[in-house]
């Protein structure tokens, strides 16, 4: 059997103002044409299929448009829900989906079983088991108790996703064993594993999620389809669990990664192979730094990469230069005639001057903890300073974080 492994569409998304909306159905083509010409019998997309619990009415609609185009070629689709995602949205039209082949694991419920999925091979026999675990909350599998720290906290969660896992892997063995034995069992997650490399635009925005899962805490499963994080790689150098990564960039320190969907074919024997299939990059993204005097080469050869109809969307961090209040507009000035558009303008430093416009965007994609530290990095403290409020404000987020 073959099947698609993607995650973090995040449709929907608003990057600095700007739509995403023409890369992700361009995306949603290609991904159809390569389901026609790998013959894929499943997609399995591993959470975050919207970039918030209440997308745009676009983007619901380019959600069901590629239900019915992927039903159209046969194949399976089954969509996990992520940390981005709404459990009631995507819920709300899961008996619908249901009959257009498509099954969605929006959260975790109340009946193991629902989570544990038959995927139906080209003959239309059963040709794998798929323990298909959504993002888990850690009011899906923890009661709160008094007095825990947070280490604490971290550790009942870790155990009790371990434990939820372990669960529903020997669900699946008993019913392979039901099936006659031979049967492949894949398993997904949407989480973050020790030693995974992230990028800026990984955002946990649940509170008390768990930081990261011991890669030994995954069951003996043939195959472990990850999502979450935006970087396509290996776990812990194994073959068989993988991070897709997001199929667009999602922020400018993804622009240089190659973006990939994972074709992926399993046997009675296990994992036969894993293929990586580039995505094309449908909008080119590109950081640039230097000083004023050297930009402008700069810019020049990003220039080639954009065209009228389809300019490259730049970030711009300036190095090497005094204080400018006009800064905004020396670069605007640079850019003149040119097929590029600044999004961000940072000073080498990493403090953002973005425009009014982008600036509240800028904001969305930091987390607390780097907001605290941009800020800082604009103050001449000591470092006993930096220090100490740095231990204040790490106590306030936590006190915050304790009453959510």
């Amino acid at each position: 059997m073959r099947l698609l492994h993607t995650s973090d569409w995040h449709l929907g998304q608003h990057f600095m103002g700007k739509t995403r909306q023409a890369e992700h159905q361009a995306f949603c083509a290609w991904l159809i044409e390569q389901v026609r010409e790998h013959q894929v019998q499943v997609v399995l997309v591993a959470g975050d299929i919207f970039d918030t619990g209440s997308p745009p009415s676009y983007a619901r609609e380019q959600y069901n448009h590629f239900v019915v185009a992927l039903r159209d070629t046969g194949c399976q689709l089954v969509v996990l829900g992520g940390n981005h995602d709404s459990v009631a949205m995507l819920g709300e039209s899961r008996t619908l989906l249901a009959q257009l082949g498509t099954r969605v694991i929006p959260g975790v419920g109340v009946q193991l079983q629902d989570q544990l999925l038959v995927l139906d091979g080209a003959d239309g026999e059963p040709a794998a088991l798929l323990c298909a675990i959504p993002f888990i909350r850690p009011r899906d599998v923890l009661r709160s108790e008094a007095g825990q720290s947070a280490a604490d906290k971290q550790l009942s969660l870790q155990q009790a996703i371990h434990g939820h896992y372990q669960a529903l892997f020997e669900l699946a063995l008993a019913r392979r064993g039901e099936l006659g034995g031979s049967v492949p069992i894949i398993a997904t997650g949407h989480l973050t594993t020790v030693g995974a490399s992230a990028s800026e635009s990984v955002r946990e925005i649940y509170v008390g999620a768990l930081e990261a899962f011991p890669t030994a805490s995954f069951p003996a499963a043939d195959y472990i389809a990850l999502g979450h994080i935006h970087r396509p790689q290996k776990v812990g150098g194994l073959e068989h669990i993988r991070y897709s990564g997001s199929p667009i960039p999602l922020s400018f320190d993804e622009a240089r990664q190659q973006k990939e969907v994972l074709l992926v074919e399993v046997d009675e024997t296990g994992l036969r192979e894993v293929s990586a299939l580039p995505v094309p990059r449908f909008q080119v993204l590109q950081s640039l730094r230097g000083t004023l005097k050297t930009l402008p080469a700069a810019l020049a050869e990003a220039a080639a990469e954009g065209s009228a109809e389809r300019p490259v969307w730049l970030e711009v961090q300036v190095e090497g230069d005094d204080y400018l209040s006009d800064l905004q507009v020396r670069i605007a000035a640079l850019c003149e005639g040119l097929p590029v558009e600044v999004l961000r303008i940072r000073r080498a430093r990493g403090s953002a001057v973005a425009s009014l416009q982008s600036e509240q965007a800028t904001l969305d994609e930091l987390t607390p903890e780097q907001v605290f530290a941009q800020r800082v990095q604009q103050e001449t403290l000591d470092e006993a300073d930096v220090q100490r409020l740095g231990t204040l404000y790490r106590g306030v987020l936590e006190s915050l974080r304790n009453q959510s």
